[in-house]
């Protein structure tokens, strides 16, 4: 038996660090959590100082007894759990449940799972640290407290197998207020007057600016037509050109947010899909003998620092001067300014070697893995290269009184946009425009000139990438809690996505209503956010976690007291679907489910008839000519398209067809979607066009 044995979260983990150690080490996991609140019950005694009742996880007694039996051969044992509360607190319940003293240096922390680093943390362990322990104990006792007893009113009062939790419910609240604004936005009407000038055979494009060198706002088209009588003939005066540098500097690493957010904006990746494959590339991937085995590819991937060490940029460094010249280089060294909040226990997400470069990876990280290492690593590598140089231009046209402004950019040193530029929610992208030379005096002609009208736009409904940026700015939430937030609320069926955009549902608007009324502070974001300050406050070791909960709870369990007297009961109605069931003869109905609507039959449980609801897109079936053609989901939720009279007619397609037939040979034209452009293609022959930008 070796004299050692450590003990981390994932067999991943165990097998990487196992070889790093060596052979007296033995590395074992616990797969994650082995004793927790039991799910049956709340197991807080909310009459004894909210003692939690901690039970062995079902279906874990194996591991825990197979973990004991190592820890008697042991001479030490080392708990090398996450670092991170979720982690302190797994290593805690360990130290009790194998008798190993919490206060001796029995914990091991790292930031990545590499062979220096590994080492580097062993030869430094601590103890545990108890306020990381009692902060994670203290929100685990108040999600239980909020969720196991305003659960069951919910089952009781509105529909069976719903939940509220604080974190959740302020989110859907932002999703619902968010649709609110969208319906009661009234748009305003504005005008805009563009104009193609042309000067020694090169065009350039202007916007109306102002009068008398003032600003001035069109909002009428009486305004416009003021503006265009003012004017006289198509000779502009350039009577200003402003030439000036400008630095672009580059966006800072990637916390847990901003990598969710951009894998979401660059990649299409779910913020649940993202922080899946996170974990895989810092557990390690095996990359080959030769190569050092199983490796950690990135660190830890939930933290909410933009700190890095001073041994990674070093090593950024002499790569950016090897790979790209010493003027690629930063001038500036530091990680930026923590946000207000910021835990800042580890550093941010990074490669954890920029020798290990995506293109030497392909071929051994999987198409998904290999995306979202190209992100870290290439957003990593940016942050310590030099800032970008743009060469901008504003160019002053009058036409009397009346002013007209031309701006154009173009980039003189790229810098850190050599490697990485970062994407944006609405998807616009900074181009370079270009103006011809242009000197004070020189006179421009106007080819066009052309009024617009505009309305404004309502705000936008959430994506996951905003969602997670809003929670994060408002301090809703930490790093861990982002992904399963927004998980939950769509497994509940209190939103559904339109067009990868949050709307909420009526079960999710009824719910919220039933908060409102009963919960506020629940479903209020500044008391949220005072929660989660709390929470560091304990973690901080200057507020007892016991204190926190009672000053919570006193309020709250009254507030419960209420609602189960004054709550009504609320019934959600069926809406008819205005078709037959074909088996029985019953209406059909729709119903909310997991995954969004679907039919069934009202005359369940005697009829259980389901069926999808199909979305049709106005093409007939180019196999039978008699079904049409609808929008159909895959068991993987990927749309593709099919007849609607299946199994009859066995036509599918991934890609949409067109309402049209190919000019070239008549056959089914559909779309094919790029990351630059949607195409239409000819499935029979080679005919193609180009349908629009993506």
């Amino acid at each position: 038996m070796s004299d050692y044995l450590v003990i981390v979260e994932s067999p991943a983990k165990a097998k990487t660090i196992e070889r790093y150690l060596g052979k007296k080490y033995t590395v074992k996991a616990s797969m994650g959590h082995v004793i927790d609140l039991p799910k049956s019950q709340m197991a807080v005694d909310v009459e004894d100082g909210y003692k939690p009742k901690y039970i062995t996880i079902r279906g874990k007694g194996d591991i825990l007894k197979d973990l004991k039996k190592s820890a008697k051969k042991a001479k030490k044992i080392y708990l090398a759990a996450d670092p991170d509360r979720e982690g302190e607190a797994i290593a805690w319940h360990l130290a009790h449940a194998l008798n190993v003293d919490e206060d001796s240096d029995c914990r091991v922390v790292f930031n990545e799972i590499t062979k220096d680093a590994i080492k580097e943390s062993f030869k430094h362990p601590r103890s545990i640290n108890k306020d990381l322990v009692d902060a994670q104990q203290a929100r685990r006792i108040l999600d239980r407290l909020v969720g196991y007893n305003i659960s069951p009113l919910l089952w009781k009062k509105v529909k069976k197998g719903l939940s509220a939790g604080r974190v959740q419910s302020v989110a859907v609240k932002m999703i619902i207020d968010r649709e609110r604004e969208i319906e009661n936005f009234e748009p305003e009407e504005y005008w805009s007057i563009e104009a193609l000038f042309e000067k020694d055979g090169e065009n350039f494009e202007g916007s109306f600016y102002g009068i008398n060198g003032k600003k001035h706002d069109l909002k009428t088209e009486d305004d416009v037509k003021e503006i265009m009588n003012a004017m006289s003939g198509s000779k502009f005066d350039i009577s200003k050109v402003n030439k000036r540098e400008r630095k672009r500097n580059p966006s800072l690493p990637f916390t847990t947010s901003s990598l969710q957010q951009e894998a979401a904006r660059k990649l299409n990746f779910r913020a649940k899909k993202t922080m899946m494959v996170a974990q895989q590339l810092y557990e390690g991937i095996d990359l080959g003998r030769k190569a050092g085995g199983i490796t950690g590819l990135i660190t830890y991937m939930r933290t909410d620092s933009t700190r890095i060490s001073e041994t990674a940029k070093a090593e950024a460094r002499g790569f950016i001067e090897e790979q790209y010249g010493k003027e690629y280089l930063g001038t500036k060294t530091g990680s930026g300014k923590q946000k207000e909040g910021a835990q800042d226990a580890h550093e941010a997400v990074r490669p954890t070697s920029v020798s290990r470069t995506p293109q030497s990876l392909k071929g051994i990280l999987s198409n998904d893995q290999l995306k979202l290492y190209k992100l870290i690593y290439e957003r990593f590598l940016a942050s310590q290269m030099a800032s970008a140089i743009m060469d901008t231009m504003t160019v002053h046209l009058l036409n009397g009184e009346v002013e007209f402004r031309a701006t154009g950019s173009k980039v003189k040193f790229k810098g850190f946009m050599k490697v990485y530029v970062e994407g944006s929610d609405d998807n616009k992208k900074e181009e370079e425009k270009f103006l011809p030379q242009l000197e004070e005096g020189m006179t421009a002609d106007a080819k066009e000139i052309n009024p617009n009208q505009h309305f404004t736009q309502p705000p936008p409904r959430y994506t996951e990438a905003r969602l997670v940026k809003t929670m994060e700015e408002l301090g809703i939430g930490r790093p861990s809690t982002y992904a399963p937030t927004l998980d939950t609320i769509q497994r509940r069926g209190y939103v559904s996505m339109d067009n990868k955009r949050f709307i909420p549902t009526e079960l999710g608007t009824i719910v919220n209503e039933v908060m409102q009324d009963f919960f506020p502070e629940i479903i209020d974001a500044e008391f949220t956010v005072k929660m989660e300050g709390d929470l560091d406050t304990v973690e901080e070791g200057k507020l007892q976690w016991i204190d926190l909960i009672d000053g919570f709870y006193q309020g709250f369990s009254k507030r419960l007291e209420k609602a189960e007297i004054e709550m009504d009961k609320i019934e959600i109605r069926d809406e008819p679907a205005g078709i037959d069931c074909e088996e029985c003869g019953h209406e059909m109905v729709y119903k909310m489910g997991r995954y969004g609507k679907f039919l069934a039959c009202s005359n369940f449980p005697d009829c259980r008839n389901t069926k999808p609801i199909l979305k049709e897109i106005g093409v007939k079936c180019p196999k039978c000519k008699e079904g049409n053609v609808v929008e159909r989901k895959s068991k993987k939720r990927r749309v593709f398209y099919g007849c609607d009279r299946f199994p009859d007619c066995d036509f599918v397609s991934w890609d949409k067809p067109i309402a049209r037939p190919c000019p070239k040979c008549s056959g089914l034209l559909v779309e094919k979607k790029g990351k630059k452009e949607t195409q239409i293609q000819c499935v029979e022959c080679d005919y193609k066009e180009v349908a629009q930008k993506a």
